[in-house]
Formats: C-alpha cells, sequence, structure tokens
C-alpha cells in the first residue's frame, strides 16, 4: 500500500498537535506506529518532508534523535526557535 504523502502529513501534524498538551519531542517510532502497514523509510521520506517545510524540526541529544513541532516545547526559546 503506497502512502498518501498529504494524508499521512496531516495525520503526523495531527498526531503532535493532539499529544502536545503532555509532551512537544516525539521518536520516530511514535510516527511509525501510526502507520503500521507502512515501511519505516515512507514514514522517514513524511517526516523529512515536513522538516523541509518547516512544520517540524529535529532535537538530538547526541544520542537520540527526536521530532517536534516548530516552535513548541520548553527549549524553543532558549534555542531561537520562538
Amino acid at each position: 500500500m503506497a502512502l498518501d504523502v498529504d494524508s499521512a502529513k496531516a495525520t503526523i501534524i495531527a498526531y503532535c498537535e493532539e499529544k502536545s498538551k503532555n509532551k512537544s519531542k516525539f521518536y520516530f517510532n511514535d510516527f511509525t506506529k501510526l502507520f503500521p502497514d507502512e515501511k519505516a523509510r515512507a514514514v522517514k521520506k513524511v517526516l523529512t518532508a515536513l522538516i523541509q517545510e518547516e512544520k517540524l524540526v529535529f532535537w538530538s541529544s547526541g544520542s537520540t534523535t527526536m521530532y517536534g513541532l516548530t516552535g513548541a516545547g520548553k527549549q524553543a526559546a532558549s534555542e531561537g526557535e520562538d
């Protein structure tokens, strides 16, 4: 089953906005669970497109990479994202 990119983008943004009350950063596996029938590579391409559109941002602790909505979270202001 081919992943509809526009639909997948909307699903990912909606998921992040819904969960943003509790957390601002998400693991890659959080997004693969949204699309259980898709390969991880297809989900990664959608996330990359959202980052290029500046709707999502990468966050890295050095050992872990996470994704978050642009401008969301406690560190956004300190990192100049606001």
